[in-house]
């Protein structure tokens, strides 16, 4: 089988172009990134069957025709909220089937909105397929299926910030954090603050304990659609680093991330003293982890189950992304359309070949989140951060 990787240089598709590398039947594998040397590092490393091209997802034209002829095509391209949509349009006009990382809920209603041109091709399209949502979304239809109706659907993560530091992953924190998010609560998407409503949650060790936030992602987007019933969907998530959560609210409040512009900015700072930020309440081992609690009905007995998995986010974020590719390149996914994992993804397969690739899903049930009340203040470390981060951003606009 042939398949190309999109964005595969980066921090979480490299992860997956590695595992897929590694897989006999993949003929040909094609690292495709605007980071040409990267991508043709990353190639030289992984063999003959591995080659690279470079490709820009501003030109719509060379994308599809560097997608065209694979059996299918995988993407890491991020920010996702600039490109999930133009990239899967390209795989629809390539007539290649099309799975992404794609982490941010703008992003998932865009592509959602392709639904008919996709099917009109024939063409699968799988949005969100990493970590969260990806996994996360696994397992909600995971507890799904243990009852006769859904009732809810609560999936949190937690992370440290040294766990990864690719640029994408900056920008995708500081877009998650800002403005108003989905939530689906009551049977409706309403809209929420980001970063409002904070939880202690428990994860699988080493993460243990994360204040976790209402964060704009996925799932509260796709699973009310793809799993009927459920009046409950929520979304919350956190960096094990509480100043980092800290400092990444203000700035939103600050409005010092409320354009592309300024975030592009922003990032490019943060990625500058990343070293010293990540070490604001460092995790003793950076790791990151997802929790999903489903609850539901079953002859009349409402009752709940949990699930959770840990592991190192690249790992997370790139192995689910590998087994799905390889589930659609072979024809085991096969439903054109515009669609997320909970549609299409039967769970203990798929959560068999990411065990036999080191990540275990762990049963949490009854292991419950905390309340706890929210800071009404910023610390002075957050406050000193965003002043730093508006004065800069200042600076760059006036340059502008």
């Amino acid at each position: 089988m042939r398949i190309i990787v999109l964005g595969g240089a980066g921090d979480m598709a490299s992860r997956a172009v590695r595992e897929l590398a590694a897989e006999p039947e993949v003929t040909a594998l094609t690292v495709a990134d605007c980071n040409v040397q990267a991508a043709e590092r990353l190639a030289s490393e992984l063999g003959d069957r591995v080659s690279a091209v470079g490709v820009d997802a501003n030109d719509h034209q060379a994308l599809v025709a560097a997608i065209r002829g694979h059996d299918a095509a995988a993407s890491g391209i991020g920010p996702f909220y600039r490109y999930e949509a133009r990239v899967a349009q390209a795989a629809i006009e390539a007539g290649v089937p099309y799975v992404s990382l794609c982490d941010d809920y703008d992003a998932a209603q865009a592509v959602l909105e392709l639904d008919g041109l996709a099917r009109e091709a024939g063409v699968t399209v799988l949005t969100g397929l990493g970590w969260t949502p990806g996994l996360s979304n696994v397992l909600a239809r995971k507890g799904a299926e243990q009852f006769d109706q859904v009732d809810e659907v609560n999936v949190a993560w937690g992370s440290s910030a040294s766990d990864s530091e690719g640029y994408a992953v900056i920008l995708h924190t500081l877009h998650i954090f800002t403005g108003r998010v989905p939530s689906f609560q009551k049977g409706r998407l309403v809209s929420l603050a980001a970063g409002s409503d904070k939880e202690v949650f428990l994860f699988p060790p080493p993460v243990g304990r994360v204040n976790c936030y209402h964060l704009g992602h996925p799932e509260p987007v796709t699973l009310p659609r793809f799993l009927p019933g459920a009046k409950t969907v929520t979304l919350k998530g956190g960096l094990s680093e509480q100043p980092l959560n800290e400092l990444a609210i203000w700035l939103a409040r600050l409005r010092l991330t409320d354009t592309p512009a300024k975030k592009d900015a922003l990032g490019q700072l943060i990625k500058a003293l990343l070293p010293f930020l990540s070490k604001l309440g460092q995790a003793e081992e950076p790791c990151s982890a997802v929790r999903v609690d489903v609850g539901g009905w079953t002859d009349g007995v409402y009752r709940q189950v949990s699930y959770g998995a840990a592991a190192h986010m690249p790992d997370l974020t790139g192995l689910p992304l590998a087994v799905g590719t390889l589930m659609l390149a072979r024809g085991e996914i096969d439903m054109p359309g515009v669609v997320a994992p909970e549609a299409c993804i039967e769970p203990e397969p798929f959560l068999a070949e990411l065990e036999r690739r080191g990540i275990q899903v762990q049963d949490m049930t009854g292991r419950w989140p905390e309340a706890i009340a929210v800071e009404a203040f910023p610390t002075p470390l957050a406050l000193a951060f965003a002043a730093v981060g508006m004065w800069l951003i200042f600076r760059w606009l006036r340059r502008k």
